[in-house]
Protein backbone atom coordinates (compact mmCIF):
# COMPACT_ATOMS: atom_id res chain seq x y z
CA UNK A 1 0.00 0.00 0.00
CA UNK A 2 1.30 3.49 -0.88
CA UNK A 3 2.12 5.56 2.21
CA UNK A 4 -0.42 8.33 1.55
CA UNK A 5 -3.21 6.00 0.48
CA UNK A 6 -5.96 5.81 3.10
CA UNK A 7 -7.04 2.38 4.32
CA UNK A 8 -9.61 0.66 2.14
CA UNK A 9 -12.30 0.99 4.82
CA UNK A 10 -11.81 4.78 4.94
CA UNK A 11 -12.13 5.12 1.16
CA UNK A 12 -15.23 2.93 1.01
CA UNK A 13 -16.82 4.77 3.92
CA UNK A 14 -16.28 8.15 2.28
CA UNK A 15 -17.79 6.87 -0.99
CA UNK A 16 -20.81 5.44 0.80
CA UNK A 17 -21.36 8.68 2.72
CA UNK A 18 -21.03 10.70 -0.49
CA UNK A 19 -23.78 8.51 -2.03
CA UNK A 20 -26.00 9.35 0.95
CA UNK A 21 -26.11 5.87 2.50
CA UNK A 22 -27.70 6.28 5.92
CA UNK A 23 -26.35 2.85 6.92
CA UNK A 24 -22.81 4.17 6.35
CA UNK A 25 -23.45 7.02 8.78
CA UNK A 26 -24.78 4.51 11.30
CA UNK A 27 -21.67 2.37 10.91
CA UNK A 28 -19.39 5.39 11.26
CA UNK A 29 -21.34 6.51 14.33
CA UNK A 30 -21.05 3.07 15.92
CA UNK A 31 -17.31 3.07 15.32
CA UNK A 32 -16.42 6.63 16.39
CA UNK A 33 -19.21 8.11 18.56
CA UNK A 34 -17.49 7.11 21.80
CA UNK A 35 -14.25 8.76 20.61
CA UNK A 36 -16.08 11.99 19.78
CA UNK A 37 -18.13 12.00 22.96
CA UNK A 38 -15.23 11.24 25.30
CA UNK A 39 -13.03 13.89 23.68
CA UNK A 40 -15.79 16.50 23.87
CA UNK A 41 -16.64 15.55 27.45
CA UNK A 42 -13.03 15.82 28.55
CA UNK A 43 -12.66 19.24 26.95
CA UNK A 44 -16.01 20.67 28.04
CA UNK A 45 -16.59 18.76 31.30
CA UNK A 46 -20.30 18.71 30.51
CA UNK A 47 -22.31 15.64 29.48
CA UNK A 48 -25.02 17.61 27.65
CA UNK A 49 -22.44 19.68 25.75
CA UNK A 50 -20.57 16.49 24.80
CA UNK A 51 -23.83 14.98 23.51
CA UNK A 52 -24.46 18.11 21.45
CA UNK A 53 -20.92 18.13 20.02
CA UNK A 54 -21.30 14.46 19.10
CA UNK A 55 -24.51 15.19 17.19
CA UNK A 56 -22.97 18.25 15.51
CA UNK A 57 -19.91 16.31 14.36
CA UNK A 58 -21.95 13.55 12.76
CA UNK A 59 -24.32 16.03 11.13
CA UNK A 60 -21.28 17.81 9.69
CA UNK A 61 -19.92 14.49 8.37
CA UNK A 62 -23.29 13.62 6.82
CA UNK A 63 -23.64 17.02 5.18
CA UNK A 64 -20.09 17.17 3.79
CA UNK A 65 -18.33 13.79 3.55
CA UNK A 66 -16.06 15.15 0.80
CA UNK A 67 -14.41 17.35 3.44
CA UNK A 68 -12.45 14.26 4.49
CA UNK A 69 -9.00 14.54 2.92
CA UNK A 70 -7.19 11.19 2.94
CA UNK A 71 -3.87 13.02 2.54
CA UNK A 72 -4.37 14.46 6.05
CA UNK A 73 -4.71 11.08 7.76
CA UNK A 74 -7.21 8.36 8.51
CA UNK A 75 -10.94 8.82 8.86
CA UNK A 76 -10.52 8.27 12.59
CA UNK A 77 -8.06 11.18 12.68
CA UNK A 78 -10.46 13.35 10.71
CA UNK A 79 -13.37 12.57 13.02
CA UNK A 80 -11.16 13.35 16.04
CA UNK A 81 -10.14 16.69 14.49
CA UNK A 82 -13.80 17.57 13.85
CA UNK A 83 -14.63 16.74 17.47
CA UNK A 84 -11.73 18.85 18.68
CA UNK A 85 -12.68 21.84 16.51
CA UNK A 86 -16.32 21.69 17.53
CA UNK A 87 -15.37 21.40 21.21
CA UNK A 88 -13.01 24.38 20.89
CA UNK A 89 -15.77 26.46 19.25
CA UNK A 90 -18.15 25.58 22.04
CA UNK A 91 -15.49 26.28 24.70
CA UNK A 92 -14.75 29.70 23.21
CA UNK A 93 -18.47 30.48 22.93
CA UNK A 94 -19.06 29.48 26.55
CA UNK A 95 -16.14 31.63 27.71
CA UNK A 96 -17.54 34.64 25.85
CA UNK A 97 -21.07 34.05 27.18
CA UNK A 98 -20.01 33.61 30.80
CA UNK A 99 -17.73 36.65 30.64
CA UNK A 100 -20.53 38.74 29.14
CA UNK A 101 -22.95 37.55 31.84
CA UNK A 102 -20.42 38.47 34.51
CA UNK A 103 -19.25 41.81 33.08
CA UNK A 104 -22.23 43.06 31.12
CA UNK A 105 -23.53 42.77 27.60
CA UNK A 106 -20.92 43.37 24.92
CA UNK A 107 -17.99 42.71 27.27
CA UNK A 108 -15.25 40.64 25.66
CA UNK A 109 -13.10 38.14 27.60
CA UNK A 110 -9.33 38.30 27.54
CA UNK A 111 -8.32 36.32 24.42
CA UNK A 112 -5.18 35.02 26.13
CA UNK A 113 -7.23 33.55 28.99
CA UNK A 114 -9.64 31.91 26.54
CA UNK A 115 -6.74 30.40 24.58
CA UNK A 116 -5.13 29.19 27.80
CA UNK A 117 -8.37 27.37 28.66
CA UNK A 118 -8.59 25.92 25.14
CA UNK A 119 -4.98 24.68 25.26
CA UNK A 120 -5.47 23.20 28.72
CA UNK A 121 -8.64 21.37 27.67
CA UNK A 122 -6.95 20.18 24.48
CA UNK A 123 -3.94 18.79 26.38
CA UNK A 124 -6.24 17.02 28.85
CA UNK A 125 -8.27 15.46 26.03
CA UNK A 126 -5.07 14.35 24.29
CA UNK A 127 -3.75 12.81 27.50
CA UNK A 128 -6.98 10.84 27.92
CA UNK A 129 -6.82 9.68 24.32
CA UNK A 130 -3.18 8.64 24.61
CA UNK A 131 -3.75 6.68 27.81
CA UNK A 132 -6.86 4.96 26.46
CA UNK A 133 -5.17 3.95 23.20
CA UNK A 134 -1.78 2.84 24.54
CA UNK A 135 -1.16 -0.90 24.82
CA UNK A 136 -2.68 -2.49 27.93
CA UNK A 137 0.71 -3.40 29.52
CA UNK A 138 1.85 0.25 29.42
CA UNK A 139 -1.50 1.55 30.64
CA UNK A 140 -1.54 -0.96 33.51
CA UNK A 141 1.99 0.02 34.58
CA UNK A 142 1.02 3.71 34.64
CA UNK A 143 -2.16 2.96 36.59
CA UNK A 144 -0.17 1.05 39.19
CA UNK A 145 2.41 3.81 39.52
CA UNK A 146 0.12 6.84 39.53
CA UNK A 147 -3.27 5.64 40.70
CA UNK A 148 -2.17 3.04 43.22
CA UNK A 149 1.13 4.76 44.11
CA UNK A 150 3.30 1.68 43.44
CA UNK A 151 7.02 2.10 42.82
CA UNK A 152 8.61 0.23 39.92
CA UNK A 153 9.54 -2.74 42.14
CA UNK A 154 5.97 -3.14 43.40
CA UNK A 155 4.60 -2.60 39.88
CA UNK A 156 6.94 -5.32 38.58
CA UNK A 157 5.65 -7.74 41.22
CA UNK A 158 2.01 -6.88 40.48
CA UNK A 159 2.55 -7.21 36.74
CA UNK A 160 4.62 -10.38 37.02
CA UNK A 161 7.54 -8.89 35.08
CA UNK A 162 11.15 -8.01 35.85
CA UNK A 163 11.99 -4.67 37.44
CA UNK A 164 13.76 -3.64 34.22
CA UNK A 165 10.61 -4.41 32.22
CA UNK A 166 8.45 -2.43 34.68
CA UNK A 167 10.81 0.57 34.37
CA UNK A 168 10.75 0.25 30.57
CA UNK A 169 6.94 0.22 30.50
CA UNK A 170 6.70 3.20 32.81
CA UNK A 171 9.29 5.15 30.82
CA UNK A 172 7.59 4.42 27.50
CA UNK A 173 4.15 5.22 28.89
CA UNK A 174 5.42 8.54 30.24
CA UNK A 175 7.11 9.35 26.93
CA UNK A 176 3.83 8.78 25.09
CA UNK A 177 1.95 10.83 27.66
CA UNK A 178 4.42 13.71 27.38
CA UNK A 179 3.19 14.35 23.82
CA UNK A 180 -0.16 15.49 25.26
CA UNK A 181 1.26 18.94 25.96
CA UNK A 182 2.62 19.40 22.43
CA UNK A 183 1.14 22.43 20.70
CA UNK A 184 -1.33 21.21 18.05
CA UNK A 185 -0.75 24.41 16.11
CA UNK A 186 2.86 23.34 15.62
CA UNK A 187 1.87 20.04 14.03
CA UNK A 188 2.85 17.76 16.92
CA UNK A 189 -0.43 15.92 17.29
CA UNK A 190 -0.50 12.47 18.94
CA UNK A 191 -1.83 9.33 17.27
CA UNK A 192 -5.50 9.62 16.46
CA UNK A 193 -5.38 13.30 15.62
CA UNK A 194 -3.66 13.03 12.23
CA UNK A 195 -1.73 16.01 10.99
CA UNK A 196 -2.56 19.43 12.39
CA UNK A 197 -4.09 21.92 10.01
Amino acid sequence: MVKDTPPRWDRRMQQRLARGEAAALGELYDRFASLVHSQAHRMLDDEDAADLVTREVFVQIWEDPEAYDPQQGSMRSWVARLAHRQSVRRLRGEAASSYEAEHGEGAVPDPEEVERRVRSATAAARADYIVSSMPAPLRRALELAYTQRRDYRQAAADLGVTEDEARRRLRLGLQLLSTANADPLEGAAPPGYGRAR
